[in-house]
């Protein structure tokens, strides 16, 4: 796990693209399973490539990804977690509808107060990060379970960016 990047179609990069497909065509089966449309997407950069132009970016950033084994591992790690936060309400987006869910959810939203909607988002991702930081703090560097932390603190922060991006977008439409 030095920082050497791998050779090109050697057995160690091709397990590592094998895995980075893995994770990224998870994330983005179960982004497909919870909306189809894309009108649940939290990342507007995705909305905005689509499934087609988004699938080629991916296999690009597979192909790319792959030269670096903690970088992938890392990318592998929050591609799954992703992944699995998607699943988690994806069979109630489904059968209620893309649209259906998001007037749901919004009306959930108008319902709650801030300060505890932003007391559980921090504390989900904060308590996930808590993982992801001991693993930083007590592997070396170079190791596997420095990747997998490193994915583990990154997935923390990117559900706590998206939520906040889908977050103030909402209250800036509503007010």
């Amino acid at each position: 796990m030095n920082g050497d990047a791998l050779a090109f179609g050697s057995s160690p990069y091709l397990r590592m693209m094998g895995l980075l497909l893995f994770g990224r065509g998870a994330d983005f089966f179960s982004t497909w399973v919870a909306t189809p449309n894309l009108v649940l997407e939290g990342n507007p950069l995705a909305k905005k490539l689509g499934w087609r132009l988004g699938t080629l970016v991916n296999l690009a950033l597979c192909v790319g990804l792959a030269f670096w084994p903690a970088t992938a591992l890392a990318a592998v790690t929050a591609s799954l977690l992703v992944a699995a936060h998607n699943f988690h309400l994806a069979w109630l987006m489904r059968s209620m509808g893309e649209d259906a869910f998001r007037h749901w959810f919004l009306d959930r939203m108008a319902e709650t107060r801030l300060p505890l909607y932003l007391t559980c988002l921090l504390g989900e991702t904060g308590a996930t990060a808590l993982i992801g930081a001991g693993l930083l703090y007590w592997s070396p560097e170079d190791s596997r379970p420095f990747a997998i932390g490193c994915g583990i603190v990154a997935y923390a922060l990117i559900v706590l960016f998206y939520t906040s991006l889908s977050l103030w977008r909402l209250r800036r439409h509503a007010g």
